[in-house]
């Protein structure tokens, strides 16, 4: 998993522009110059070959961004791959049923991911209805007036996209940082996105922020620093994450069902299955009237 819960969009209070010098923790100059150095080679020899680092295009990397969030990488290489053939650019995905995408979704989990994604696909459109090809937008601010995109995900996509230099800090990133810079452990998360941006490595954003992930991922692991994420999963079976998420396929098999054959089919009781009604319906993944629950 690359960022536990997108952990960082709680980070709202943290600036999302260049580097500060106004942070409160004190970190001396030849650490940071022995990480950048000593990281970069790293990557260099051990990075991870992924397919949303062989593009460009910020629709495909917020794909990728979107998906791997509680999702484990090799989880997201083959779904990654299918989304964008299905949907390749911003238009497509705008204007198909919410049903296809589901589908094509399946299986990665956190289907509310899905319809914020396809949200912000039609509010990008929306917003280049004047003749030009829909692009998303290329600054912080405007990205996250899309629905869905918080500020972790907004500069992961600058980043990536178009190298921009802007910090983010994602589970990996943050345990690399706390350990690497000998910070403590519970570093408030506006602090650390300022340690962030002050080590940030100019005009290397892009290699800088994957060589950070595959460390941490690869290298320094919770295992080994001894550093625990500041979220973690409960397990799937058996709670409402798995309901919902059966009920999903159920109604992408056959919608909609009716009201009153749901507790049968997910063997819950009738006031258990009405809720997981209520959880999906809240997420604008269906609709439903007193008789039928179909999807949105």
């Amino acid at each position: 998993m690359r960022r536990g819960n997108d952990v960082t969009d709680d980070l709202r209070e943290a600036r999302a522009g260049e580097a500060t010098d106004d942070t409160h923790v004190a970190i001396a100059d030849d650490l940071v110059d022995d990480l950048r150095q000593r990281l970069l080679a790293w990557y260099a020899e051990n990075g991870r070959d992924l397919p949303w680092r062989r593009t460009r295009d910020p629709y495909a990397i917020l794909v990728s961004e979107v998906m791997l969030q509680q999702t484990q990488v090799p989880r997201v290489v083959p779904k990654y791959a299918a989304f964008l053939e299905r949907f390749p650019d911003l238009d497509t995905l705008a204007e198909v049923p919410l049903a296809d995408v589901l589908s094509v979704w399946s299986g990665l989990g956190y289907n509310n991911r899905a319809v914020r994604l396809k949200k912000a696909a039609e509010a990008a459109v929306a917003r280049s209805r004047d003749g030009r090809l829909p692009t998303l937008p290329d600054t912080v601010e405007e990205l996250m007036r899309l629905p869905g995109i918080g500020p972790y995900t907004a500069r992961a996509v600058l980043i990536f996209a178009h190298n921009a230099d802007l910090a983010a800090v994602d589970a990996n990133i943050r345990r690399v940082l706390l350990h690497e810079l000998r910070l403590p452990h519970d570093l408030p998360a506006a602090d650390l996105q300022q340690v962030a941006e002050v080590v940030l490595p100019r005009g290397r954003a892009r290699d800088w922020h994957n060589a950070l992930m595959d460390y941490g991922a690869l290298v320094l692991t919770s295992r080994a620093t001894g550093i625990a994420p500041l979220t973690t999963q409960s397990p799937f079976e058996g709670s409402r994450r798995s309901y919902r998420s059966r009920l999903v396929r159920l109604l992408l098999a056959e919608s909609p069902r009716r009201r009153q054959a749901l507790p049968d089919l997910l063997g819950l009781p009738y006031e258990d299955a009405n809720e997981i009604v209520r959880l999906l319906e809240a997420d604008e993944l269906v609709v439903c009237d007193d008789e039928l629950v179909r999807l949105a």
